[in-house]
Protein backbone atom coordinates (compact mmCIF):
# COMPACT_ATOMS: atom_id res chain seq x y z
CA UNK A 1 0.00 0.00 0.00
CA UNK A 2 0.91 3.65 -0.45
CA UNK A 3 -0.56 6.62 0.77
CA UNK A 4 -0.65 8.38 -2.47
CA UNK A 5 -2.57 12.14 -0.81
CA UNK A 6 -3.63 12.66 2.19
CA UNK A 7 -5.37 16.25 3.71
CA UNK A 8 -8.25 16.16 6.08
CA UNK A 9 -10.57 16.69 3.52
CA UNK A 10 -9.62 13.08 1.62
CA UNK A 11 -7.07 10.46 1.29
CA UNK A 12 -6.45 8.33 -1.49
CA UNK A 13 -4.23 5.44 -1.25
CA UNK A 14 -2.94 2.52 -3.94
CA UNK A 15 -3.47 -0.74 -2.70
CA UNK A 16 -2.03 -4.35 -4.21
CA UNK A 17 -3.93 -7.30 -3.73
CA UNK A 18 -2.67 -10.83 -4.38
CA UNK A 19 -4.49 -13.76 -5.09
CA UNK A 20 -6.80 -14.45 -2.48
CA UNK A 21 -6.08 -11.60 -0.09
CA UNK A 22 -8.93 -10.27 2.02
CA UNK A 23 -9.55 -7.33 3.10
CA UNK A 24 -11.06 -6.46 6.56
CA UNK A 25 -14.39 -7.85 8.51
CA UNK A 26 -17.88 -6.13 6.95
CA UNK A 27 -17.91 -3.00 8.32
CA UNK A 28 -19.73 0.86 8.50
CA UNK A 29 -18.73 4.67 8.69
CA UNK A 30 -21.06 6.46 10.78
CA UNK A 31 -19.07 9.75 9.76
CA UNK A 32 -17.43 9.60 6.06
CA UNK A 33 -17.63 7.74 2.46
CA UNK A 34 -15.38 4.86 1.96
CA UNK A 35 -14.69 4.37 -1.83
CA UNK A 36 -12.58 1.92 -4.17
CA UNK A 37 -11.58 2.76 -7.80
CA UNK A 38 -10.13 -0.68 -9.61
CA UNK A 39 -7.05 0.01 -11.51
CA UNK A 40 -5.82 -3.69 -12.28
CA UNK A 41 -7.42 -7.28 -11.57
CA UNK A 42 -10.78 -7.36 -10.26
CA UNK A 43 -12.14 -6.34 -7.20
CA UNK A 44 -15.07 -8.41 -5.27
CA UNK A 45 -17.14 -6.67 -2.70
CA UNK A 46 -19.62 -7.03 -0.48
CA UNK A 47 -22.41 -4.50 0.12
CA UNK A 48 -25.40 -3.45 2.53
CA UNK A 49 -27.48 -5.33 5.21
CA UNK A 50 -27.05 -8.80 2.48
CA UNK A 51 -23.79 -8.21 1.59
CA UNK A 52 -24.34 -8.47 -1.68
CA UNK A 53 -21.16 -9.71 -3.25
CA UNK A 54 -19.90 -7.36 -6.60
CA UNK A 55 -17.11 -8.30 -8.75
CA UNK A 56 -15.63 -5.44 -10.64
CA UNK A 57 -12.95 -4.22 -13.15
CA UNK A 58 -10.53 -1.43 -14.26
CA UNK A 59 -12.10 1.13 -14.53
CA UNK A 60 -15.02 0.80 -11.95
CA UNK A 61 -15.77 3.23 -8.87
CA UNK A 62 -17.34 1.38 -5.74
CA UNK A 63 -18.61 3.64 -3.35
CA UNK A 64 -20.05 2.81 0.05
CA UNK A 65 -21.43 6.27 1.86
CA UNK A 66 -21.72 6.46 5.52
CA UNK A 67 -23.66 3.49 7.27
CA UNK A 68 -23.74 1.22 3.86
CA UNK A 69 -21.71 -2.08 5.21
CA UNK A 70 -19.36 -2.99 3.16
CA UNK A 71 -16.05 -5.18 2.79
CA UNK A 72 -14.01 -6.33 -0.44
CA UNK A 73 -11.14 -8.91 -1.38
CA UNK A 74 -9.19 -10.18 -3.91
CA UNK A 75 -11.03 -13.83 -4.94
CA UNK A 76 -9.53 -14.14 -8.37
CA UNK A 77 -6.33 -15.86 -9.25
CA UNK A 78 -4.32 -12.71 -10.27
CA UNK A 79 -2.91 -9.64 -8.76
CA UNK A 80 -5.68 -6.48 -7.93
CA UNK A 81 -4.61 -2.85 -8.39
CA UNK A 82 -6.86 -0.40 -6.72
CA UNK A 83 -7.21 3.40 -4.76
CA UNK A 84 -9.10 3.38 -1.77
CA UNK A 85 -10.35 6.60 -1.53
CA UNK A 86 -11.66 8.22 2.12
CA UNK A 87 -13.42 11.63 2.91
CA UNK A 88 -12.95 13.24 4.95
CA UNK A 89 -10.23 11.04 5.76
CA UNK A 90 -10.92 10.49 9.56
CA UNK A 91 -7.59 9.64 10.43
CA UNK A 92 -7.43 6.49 7.94
CA UNK A 93 -3.43 7.25 6.95
CA UNK A 94 -2.55 6.85 11.05
CA UNK A 95 -4.89 3.51 11.21
CA UNK A 96 -2.63 2.31 8.25
CA UNK A 97 0.29 3.38 9.57
CA UNK A 98 -0.35 0.94 11.98
CA UNK A 99 -0.58 4.16 14.85
CA UNK A 100 -2.46 3.01 18.19
CA UNK A 101 -5.60 4.83 19.07
CA UNK A 102 -5.66 6.34 15.46
CA UNK A 103 -8.94 7.44 15.88
CA UNK A 104 -10.05 6.12 12.84
CA UNK A 105 -14.21 5.49 12.71
CA UNK A 106 -15.20 2.28 11.81
CA UNK A 107 -17.75 -0.02 13.45
CA UNK A 108 -19.12 -3.50 12.95
CA UNK A 109 -22.44 -3.92 10.71
CA UNK A 110 -25.57 -2.57 12.72
CA UNK A 111 -28.51 -4.47 14.12
CA UNK A 112 -30.63 -3.33 11.58
CA UNK A 113 -28.25 -3.78 8.82
CA UNK A 114 -27.40 -0.21 7.98
CA UNK A 115 -28.42 1.70 4.95
CA UNK A 116 -29.72 -0.20 1.71
CA UNK A 117 -27.46 -1.83 -1.67
CA UNK A 118 -28.99 1.16 -3.74
CA UNK A 119 -27.44 3.45 -1.41
CA UNK A 120 -23.67 2.26 -2.42
CA UNK A 121 -22.52 3.23 -5.54
CA UNK A 122 -21.39 1.83 -8.68
CA UNK A 123 -19.95 3.03 -11.48
CA UNK A 124 -18.40 1.02 -14.19
CA UNK A 125 -16.12 1.92 -17.60
CA UNK A 126 -17.27 4.80 -18.75
CA UNK A 127 -20.61 4.93 -17.20
CA UNK A 128 -21.51 8.04 -15.30
CA UNK A 129 -22.91 11.50 -16.19
CA UNK A 130 -21.02 12.98 -19.40
CA UNK A 131 -20.58 16.19 -19.73
CA UNK A 132 -19.14 17.12 -23.64
CA UNK A 133 -17.14 20.68 -23.97
CA UNK A 134 -13.79 21.53 -24.87
CA UNK A 135 -12.99 18.23 -22.58
CA UNK A 136 -14.90 15.29 -21.75
CA UNK A 137 -16.38 15.08 -17.96
CA UNK A 138 -17.70 11.72 -16.99
CA UNK A 139 -19.16 12.26 -12.90
CA UNK A 140 -19.15 8.44 -11.37
CA UNK A 141 -19.80 10.05 -8.60
CA UNK A 142 -21.30 12.89 -6.86
CA UNK A 143 -22.67 14.91 -3.30
CA UNK A 144 -26.05 14.02 -4.12
CA UNK A 145 -25.38 10.21 -3.30
CA UNK A 146 -22.14 10.92 -0.78
CA UNK A 147 -24.06 12.73 1.69
CA UNK A 148 -22.50 15.84 0.18
CA UNK A 149 -18.86 14.16 0.86
CA UNK A 150 -17.04 13.30 -2.15
CA UNK A 151 -17.31 13.78 -5.84
CA UNK A 152 -15.00 11.43 -8.57
CA UNK A 153 -14.78 12.45 -12.05
CA UNK A 154 -12.53 11.31 -15.19
CA UNK A 155 -11.27 14.09 -17.33
CA UNK A 156 -10.44 13.34 -20.70
CA UNK A 157 -8.25 15.99 -23.09
CA UNK A 158 -7.52 15.65 -26.54
CA UNK A 159 -4.03 16.75 -27.42
CA UNK A 160 -3.14 20.11 -26.74
CA UNK A 161 -6.18 21.18 -24.97
CA UNK A 162 -6.22 23.13 -22.04
CA UNK A 163 -8.24 22.89 -18.64
CA UNK A 164 -10.03 25.90 -16.74
CA UNK A 165 -8.07 29.28 -16.30
CA UNK A 166 -5.88 29.00 -12.80
CA UNK A 167 -8.53 29.16 -10.41
CA UNK A 168 -9.02 27.59 -6.47
CA UNK A 169 -11.91 26.13 -4.41
CA UNK A 170 -11.99 27.48 -1.36
CA UNK A 171 -13.52 24.67 0.81
CA UNK A 172 -12.61 21.29 -1.50
CA UNK A 173 -9.55 19.58 -1.91
CA UNK A 174 -8.61 17.74 -5.33
CA UNK A 175 -6.90 15.06 -6.40
CA UNK A 176 -5.43 14.23 -9.63
CA UNK A 177 -4.56 10.53 -10.18
CA UNK A 178 -3.45 10.33 -14.32
CA UNK A 179 -4.96 6.75 -15.94
CA UNK A 180 -3.87 7.66 -19.79
CA UNK A 181 -1.37 9.80 -21.24
CA UNK A 182 0.62 12.88 -20.37
CA UNK A 183 -1.37 15.68 -17.88
CA UNK A 184 0.64 19.19 -17.30
CA UNK A 185 -0.37 20.39 -14.11
CA UNK A 186 0.52 23.49 -12.69
CA UNK A 187 -0.16 24.53 -8.69
CA UNK A 188 0.62 27.66 -7.31
CA UNK A 189 2.95 28.97 -10.49
CA UNK A 190 4.41 25.58 -10.54
CA UNK A 191 4.39 23.01 -13.03
CA UNK A 192 5.16 18.97 -13.72
CA UNK A 193 4.24 16.44 -16.20
CA UNK A 194 2.52 13.78 -14.94
CA UNK A 195 2.44 10.36 -16.71
CA UNK A 196 -0.37 7.40 -15.67
CA UNK A 197 0.14 6.40 -12.26
CA UNK A 198 1.50 9.41 -11.34
CA UNK A 199 -0.79 12.02 -8.52
CA UNK A 200 -1.15 15.40 -7.81
CA UNK A 201 -2.95 16.92 -4.69
CA UNK A 202 -4.15 20.52 -3.57
CA UNK A 203 -5.12 21.63 -0.75
CA UNK A 204 -8.16 24.34 -0.43
CA UNK A 205 -7.11 27.89 -1.30
CA UNK A 206 -4.52 26.89 -3.65
CA UNK A 207 -4.36 28.06 -7.07
CA UNK A 208 -4.47 25.01 -10.20
CA UNK A 209 -5.16 23.97 -13.55
CA UNK A 210 -4.28 21.87 -15.96
CA UNK A 211 -3.46 20.63 -19.66
CA UNK A 212 -2.51 18.27 -21.84
CA UNK A 213 1.13 18.36 -22.92
CA UNK A 214 1.40 15.48 -25.03
CA UNK A 215 0.31 14.38 -28.54
CA UNK A 216 -2.75 11.71 -28.04
CA UNK A 217 -5.66 11.73 -25.34
CA UNK A 218 -4.93 12.23 -21.78
CA UNK A 219 -7.31 10.98 -19.07
CA UNK A 220 -7.57 11.76 -15.18
CA UNK A 221 -9.03 10.87 -12.32
CA UNK A 222 -10.23 14.07 -9.79
CA UNK A 223 -11.27 13.28 -6.38
CA UNK A 224 -12.78 15.84 -4.78
CA UNK A 225 -13.69 16.13 -1.05
CA UNK A 226 -15.63 17.35 -0.08
CA UNK A 227 -18.35 17.66 -3.33
CA UNK A 228 -19.55 20.41 -4.70
CA UNK A 229 -17.11 20.65 -7.50
CA UNK A 230 -18.88 19.24 -9.84
CA UNK A 231 -21.96 21.53 -9.82
CA UNK A 232 -19.54 24.04 -11.53
CA UNK A 233 -18.12 21.29 -14.16
CA UNK A 234 -21.55 20.92 -14.84
CA UNK A 235 -22.69 24.71 -15.66
CA UNK A 236 -19.23 25.43 -16.91
CA UNK A 237 -19.13 23.18 -19.54
CA UNK A 238 -21.29 25.06 -21.83
CA UNK A 239 -20.81 28.13 -20.23
CA UNK A 240 -19.20 31.19 -22.34
CA UNK A 241 -15.43 31.37 -20.90
CA UNK A 242 -16.14 35.15 -20.23
CA UNK A 243 -18.52 34.02 -17.68
CA UNK A 244 -16.50 31.22 -15.61
CA UNK A 245 -15.62 33.98 -13.16
CA UNK A 246 -19.09 34.98 -12.58
CA UNK A 247 -20.32 31.83 -12.22
CA UNK A 248 -17.56 30.41 -9.98
CA UNK A 249 -18.27 32.01 -6.76
CA UNK A 250 -21.81 30.32 -6.86
CA UNK A 251 -20.25 26.87 -6.56
CA UNK A 252 -17.33 27.78 -4.11
CA UNK A 253 -14.71 28.40 -7.37
CA UNK A 254 -12.92 31.34 -8.05
CA UNK A 255 -11.22 32.06 -10.95
CA UNK A 256 -7.95 33.89 -11.32
CA UNK A 257 -8.55 37.82 -12.41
Amino acid sequence: MRILAELDQVIVSWFRYEPGQEGPEPHVHHLHTDAFYVLEGTLELSLGPELQLVRVGPGTLVAAPPNVVHTFRNSSDATTLFLNIHAPSQHFGDEIRGRKDSGFEQYPPPPDGGRPLADAIISGPGEGERLEGRSTTIVKADGAHTDGQLAVYETVLPPGATGPPMHLHRRTAEVFFVLDGIFEVTVARSSAILEPGACAYVPPGVMHTFANDGDTDARCLTIGGPAGVEAFIREAVHADPSALAELGPRHDTYLEA
